[in-house]
């Protein structure tokens, strides 16, 4: 299998596409309040249970969504790049945040406070038009990843993990250049699923098989094919 083939598409939440080419009014509307902030590494953008007061757009880096359970230990449910949306969520159906959302590294994120989401979203029926088609397929990847998740062993589970963020971080690669994923091992750890050492002694087999090469904490895929095959996907 070609690895460009692979199927991101199921396992990506597709955000980034519903403000794109939004119409004039459209976007005067969504930006007459907007502020953007910088994050540093390990800020929180917002908490599991606090109410959401608007929505967060992601402008430069990465955001980890997650979950914690009542002994504290987090499990990484999706990382947002830039271009994507969070917390509309939890605005719309006017709830609680079920998860929550930090910075994976240094970003800049703006905040559309949600009076102003709200009025465009009845104004504007390509935004909620949209929203909806986002919504649904959101729904459909979820599902889709606790499945497949929920049958695979911790091997898979990397293995398809590293293809997932390979496809995230190309963006921040230069043309030409090797993809590199510059994620710490306790937070690849929380999204694949399994303890720290257990994810290090896997990284350290990928690299003895040449699948892989490890660079600090930079993780670099060489054989995309290969952990393909291994992620057990078709």
């Amino acid at each position: 299998m070609n690895p460009f083939d692979f199927p991101f598409e199921k396992f990506n939440f597709g955000s980034d596409s519903v403000l794109e080419g939004l119409s004039t009014e459209d976007n005067h509307i969504l930006n007459r309040n907007m502020v953007t902030h910088r994050y540093k590494k390990g800020e929180i953008l917002f908490r599991e249970g606090s109410y959401p007061t608007g929505i967060y757009f992601v402008k430069k880096g990465k955001v980890k969504k997650y979950t914690t359970d009542k002994d504290g230990r987090e499990q990484i449910i999706y990382i947002c790049q830039a271009g994507e949306l969070l917390g509309y969520h939890a605005l719309i159906s006017q709830e609680y945040f079920r998860d929550s959302a930090a910075a994976l590294e240094d970003s800049a994120i703006s905040f559309i406070p949600k009076e102003d989401f709200l009025f465009a979203l009845n104004f504007s029926s390509t935004l909620s038009n949209r929203l909806l088609k986002c919504l649904s397929h959101e729904f459909g990847v979820l599902a889709h990843t606790i499945s497949i998740f929920a049958n695979k062993t911790v091997r898979e589970r990397l293995a398809l993990s590293l293809l997932i963020l390979r496809d995230k971080y190309k963006k921040d690669s230069a043309k030409g250049q090797p993809v590199e994923l510059n994620l710490t091992r306790e937070d690849l750890a929380k999204l694949v699923g399994t303890a720290r050492e257990t994810l290090v002694r896997l990284l350290q087999e990928f690299k003895q098989d040449g699948l892989i090469e490890i660079n600090g904490r930079k993780i670099i895929l060489i054989k995309a094919k290969e952990l393909s095959k291994i992620a057990n996907l078709y």
